[in-house]
């Protein structure tokens, strides 16, 4: 995955879950925050409450860090309460800060909201702006913190915490899964184009709203069903679902991120029904088709390339095999700040194993290139390793534009593919040939789902902002 010079960003990550028998929530949702880790390194936080507690007291522990440095035995215990929230971040918009860190926790006249939100406003400063303008005081620079002060200023009016959020919800434009827990209810909210993922799940009497399937497997809870675009659900402490379609669009208009299927989601995970790893071996076959090459071995860049090389290889014959180490305790490589960590980071993150690519010609699969340092790196690891010839395929279309919803992919001019041909990248990262999946094959790979490509075609299913969404203008 070339993210590492850019700063590209990916999701965040929530969890939700409520235990209807009175039972702590707090060390399920850690086990779950640790499963959709690998949506944000930044920051981790678990708020909780006790629903059997009048006081309406909520517990909020989080910081800078990944899950297993924010929490401990010690302050885990500490966490008492019934219903809770989880989030994971990597920063799209505002500061990556403590301040900026969820969930949000905002005491009101009607109680207590939690909130842990994935996604990205388009319309964030309109809405800040108006909420200061009428004496709103800000706690962060983030556009998550506009949909919680909406929510409360609705709620004053509404007959319930679920009305108020379909109320403020109808306010914002973009990507956004929510959860948000009021003093007795736990509530999923999804955007009307169904940009990430959304799921519920129940284990015994406890009701879990999450981003992927695979936190639900990681504590053993049932997966439900997804929550659809468009859907607000609330559940309630006698267990009852319901369900708040008035935000819908038509189905087809409906746009998921297809790089949920390329690289966010979790291989183990599924995505409105669709198998993530079917989706990625999917692409792989569609790669070998559309770019065959004669070669020895077929290889993926870990982890979200294997997949796809695997598929490869089923189409093409070409025997699949591994062809780095990778050290498991390394970040990804697009979170280091500057060039030269990323670089490192790449070293220390891979090895070739010389003795698997030797006098070997090699088919390279990785799931993009942004602006193709990292992926020169890899390929001169290759051939440093004793490769005959190093074939890279990709499998996603290039990188031509930014992504306003959740991605934190930054102007075209620094892409690699903005006014460059594919001859033109491939010398650029010294590939001996380079292919990359059609644009028209995306829809086959995402289960002919209606899908955003945005940054591939820079058709947006939203107009995009005309100010900056990010929260610079914070600063």
């Amino acid at each position: 995955m070339d993210f590492g010079t850019l700063s590209v960003g990916e999701n965040c990550g929530v969890f939700g879950m409520y235990d209807l028998s009175g039972g702590d929530v707090a060390q399920a949702i850690y086990y779950g925050l640790y499963a959709l880790q690998h949506r944000g390194q930044e920051s981790a936080g678990i708020a909780v409450t006790d629903t059997t507690n009048k006081l309406d007291k909520v517990i909020c522990q989080k910081d800078l860090g990944r899950v297993n440095e924010v929490f401990n035995a010690q302050n885990l215990s500490q966490l008492k309460g019934n219903l809770g929230i989880g989030h994971v971040r990597y920063s799209t918009a505002g500061a990556s800060t403590r301040e900026n860190s969820q969930p949000l926790v905002l005491a009101y006249i009607k109680g207590t909201l939690m909130l842990a939100h994935n996604g990205n406003l388009v319309n964030a400063p309109k809405l800040r702006r108006e909420l200061a303008m009428g004496g709103a005081i800000f706690q962060t620079t983030t556009d998550s913190e506009t949909i919680a002060y909406h929510i409360a200023r609705e709620r004053v009016k509404s007959r319930s915490v679920q009305e108020a959020t379909v109320r403020a919800l109808r306010k914002v434009l973009g990507s956004y899964s929510l959860v948000v827990a009021s003093p007795r209810k736990l509530i999923g909210a999804r955007d009307p184009w169904g940009f990430r993922p959304l799921v519920i799940g129940k284990l015994d009497n406890a009701y879990i709203i999450t981003s992927e399937t695979c936190a639900l497997e990681t504590i053993d809870a049932e997966f439900v069903r997804d929550v659809e675009p468009g859907e607000v659900v609330t559940i309630f402490p006698d267990g009852r679902i319901k369900s708040d379609m008035s935000l819908a669009l038509p189905p087809e208009k409906s746009a998921r991120c297809v790089f949920e299927y390329i690289y966010f989601c979790r291989p183990d995970t599924t995505f409105d029904g669709m198998s993530v790893t079917a989706s990625r071996i999917i692409a792989g076959k569609l790669l070998a088709k559309h770019h065959p090459v004669a070669a020895d071995l077929v290889v993926g860049v870990p982890e979200s390339g294997n997949m796809a090389a695997v598929g490869y290889s089923m189409e093409s014959g070409i025997p699949y095999g591994i062809a780095f180490t990778k050290n498991t305790y390394v970040g990804r490589t697009f979170i280091k700040p500057q060039q030269t960590s990323r670089i490192q980071s790449v070293k220390v993150k891979l090895n070739v194993l010389r003795d698997v690519v030797k006098g070997k010609r090699i088919v390279m699969i990785d799931d993009s290139i942004v602006r193709g340092t990292t992926s020169n790196r890899i390929v001169n690891m290759l051939k440093e390793g004793g490769a005959a010839e190093v074939h890279m395929r990709v499998s996603s279309p290039p990188f031509c534009h930014p992504c306003y919803f959740g991605v934190d992919i930054p102007d075209r001019d620094q892409l690699i593919a903005h006014n460059r041909s594919v001859e033109e990248i491939c010398k650029l990262i010294g590939a001996d040939s380079l292919g990359y999946l059609p644009i028209d094959c995306l829809s086959e790979m995402a289960g002919n789902l209606p899908i955003c490509t945005a940054c591939f075609s820079g058709d947006y299913p939203i107009p995009p902002p005309t100010e900056d969404i990010r929260g610079d203008y914070l600063r």
